[in-house]
């Protein structure tokens, strides 16, 4: 036995108040990697000197004094200020990548979803255009769906 205990052999559906099964039906427009994680910090350029230098992430570009963006990886870390009614560790937003943006986040909003901003370009960059729509998860947490159109 190792430091932890096994966990014990259950599936998701053993539990009362999992509406999930264990094995869901394939998705036509499922979620792939994770492309950026948004970081809400109280100082972007402390916070940058942090994942920089100490922890060693590439920094990859600033825009403007509130946000910097790093890589980890395949993923992009953006650093950013609060926004609307965040709270510092209270406003962390997961993006997921997908193929095609306005197929997914329709397909992920009749599979439930709460629409929080339609699809929309966020950025021309020199070889792709940055396409980012936006949903709820039950908690009202933000869930970012991206594209990168070549």
């Amino acid at each position: 036995m190792g430091l932890f205990p096994e966990p014990e052999s259950t599936t998701l559906t053993d539990h009362p108040n999992t509406p999930m099964s264990t094995t869901p039906a394939p998705l036509p427009h499922s979620l792939s990697d994770i492309g950026q994680i948004a970081l809400t910090v109280s100082d972007v350029a402390i916070a940058t000197t942090f994942y920089r230098d100490v922890l060693g992430l590439k920094f990859l570009y600033p825009a403007g004094p509130n946000l910097a963006f790093l890589a980890a990886g395949a993923v992009r870390l953006m650093l950013t200020l609060p926004q609307g009614h965040g709270e510092v560790g209270k406003n962390s937003i997961l993006y997921f990548k997908v193929a095609n943006i306005g197929a997914a986040h329709a397909a992920v909003l009749a599979r439930g979803a709460v629409n929080a901003r339609t699809p929309q370009l966020m950025a021309k960059m020199p070889d792709h255009e940055l396409w980012m729509g936006f949903v709820r998860d039950p908690d009202g947490n933000l869930v970012g769906l991206m594209e990168e159109k070549r």
